[in-house]
């Protein structure tokens, strides 16, 4: 097995150091093998050689599968080789098998860093501070640097929406490339300026709540959809949500299910995790079945 700087063989006693704490500062790349494993000498030596290639972009550490058992149980190793990415101490990404020395580097390039990073790592932390006009500047730099940074692109379209420039923002969303659009961040975004379009055009929301108590049918159904919406971007997500689950209850069908959709969407703006997100989905279920 080649070693070296950039390959680094790994145990149940070094684990924590050399996999751990080193991919708080580099992807780290586990490969689980074994000597008796036919795929695993296929895949071992294409690894080490992107390793000595890439000098340093990422760290290569190889666990004996059958010698540290314990290591391959924790991890929920089934099969070999078995390749995990690991940042900031935790699985990203893995596969199972041996796979061409393209796909490796497609799975590689998911995870190493890309020019700009570093500004654009600078302009969140500036936008956390408050800094607006300074993270503007900086994720414009940093497309300079790589115009294929679609997340520097997200970080602008996040900041456009909240200045209130749709259309900028729209623009960023189309300049992304088609494969990033389909992230659940992204579909949270054009969910976003979906939903201001919409409540932009609503009435006020009086005149909702009017609706909603006398009338029937669509017109009662259309009414709870724009009132859920304004209440949405006035920051009342739960009082939104709420309208939702009863429109849900009381329109199922109404424009083909557009309450349950929309719900879906709100949940892809908090990249479908979170407790709101796990409430509401126990609601939704309720509600439709």
């Amino acid at each position: 097995m080649a070693t070296g700087e950039h390959i680094l063989e790994v145990n149940l006693g070094n684990f924590q150091e050399a996999v751990i704490e080193l991919s708080q500062k580099a992807l780290v790349l586990v490969d689980f093998w074994a000597p008796w494993c036919g795929p695993c000498r296929a895949l071992g030596p294409v690894l080490e050689k992107l390793a000595e290639e890439m000098q340093g972009a990422f760290v290569l550490a190889k666990i004996n599968s059958d010698e540290n058992p314990e290591l391959s149980r924790e991890y929920q190793v089934r099969g070999i080789p078995a390749v995990k990415a690991f940042k900031n101490g935790k699985v990203v990404d893995e596969f199972t098998g041996a796979l061409p020395e393209s796909a490796i580097r497609q799975f590689l390039e998911k995870h190493l860093p890309k020019p700009g990073d570093d500004l654009r790592a600078e302009a969140m932390a500036a936008m956390a501070q408050g800094k607006t006009d300074e993270a503007q500047s900086l994720l414009e730099e940093s497309l300079q640097t790589n115009p294929q940074n679609d997340q520097a692109r997200l970080a602008l379209a996040h900041l456009a929406i909240q200045q209130g420039r749709h259309a900028d923002a729209q623009a960023q969303i189309d300049a992304m490339s088609p494969l990033f659009q389909m992230e659940i961040e992204v579909e949270g975004l054009k969910a976003l300026l979906e939903f201001t379009d919409t409540a932009r055009k609503a009435p006020p929301i009086t005149t909702l709540e009017t609706t909603i108590a006398h009338e029937k049918g669509d017109a009662r159904a259309l009414a709870m959809y724009q009132r859920a919406l304004v209440l949405l971007l006035q920051g009342q997500e739960a009082a939104a949500l709420d309208q939702l689950i009863e429109m849900v209850e009381r329109h199922k069908s109404y424009d083909d299910g557009l309450a349950r959709k929309t719900i879906l969407k709100i949940f892809a703006l908090h990249s479908n995790q979170g407790p709101l997100v796990e409430q509401y989905r126990t609601k939704l279920s309720r509600a439709l079945y």
